[in-house]
């Protein structure tokens, strides 16, 4: 699948084990980027990069990267109906990356359910602006149970929704 992004071309495709450092490594950035200063500060040490690499591998397979001439750039991970993560590399933002790969899990969700949804911690204005902008709306707080290595901790968050057109 193509996305026009300008002279470099947005290229989708199942993540596979060779992309699992670079997603960790996306990840970890983009998790720092939308996250610090805007959930309790006991969240932080399990974000760290060796956390991260610890849990790609185990979810590559539901896991669809975008790349930019062979580099991966961005990520989605699909759970169920919920678009469960989703990072653009920083020299990636504003390319339409994160439309691409949001759109993508869109349609993924959509061929099994009516509502995707996704948790966005309230101090992330980027992330909810990108959100609404795209059609998804704000259903009200959650405490979303983060995964860490012995069990979830809970965040504050908002649940933001989107009604899918079904597909058929």
């Amino acid at each position: 699948m193509d996305a026009s992004g300008g002279a470099d071309t947005v290229q989708l495709r199942l993540a596979t084990a060779d992309d699992s450092d670079a997603i960790a490594e996306l990840w970890h950035v983009g998790w720092a980027d939308g996250h610090r200063g805007h959930v309790p500060d006991a969240l932080l040490a399990h974000r760290t990069l060796e956390q991260f690499r610890r849990r790609a591998p185990s979810r590559l397979p539901s896991t669809t990267v975008a790349t930019i001439d062979g580099t991966v750039v961005g990520f989605v991970m699909v759970i169920d109906d919920e678009i469960e993560q989703i990072y653009v590399a920083r020299d990636a933002r504003g390319t339409g990356t994160a439309e691409t790969l949001l759109r993508h899990g869109e349609r993924v969700i959509g061929a099994h359910h009516e509502i995707a949804w996704l948790a966005v911690v309230d101090g992330n204005a980027r992330a909810r602006a990108f959100y609404e902008r795209l059609g998804w709306h704000d259903a009200g707080p959650i405490a979303y149970e983060a995964e860490v290595e012995d069990g979830t901790f809970p965040v504050p968050c908002r649940r933001y929704e989107k009604v899918l057109v079904p597909n058929g």
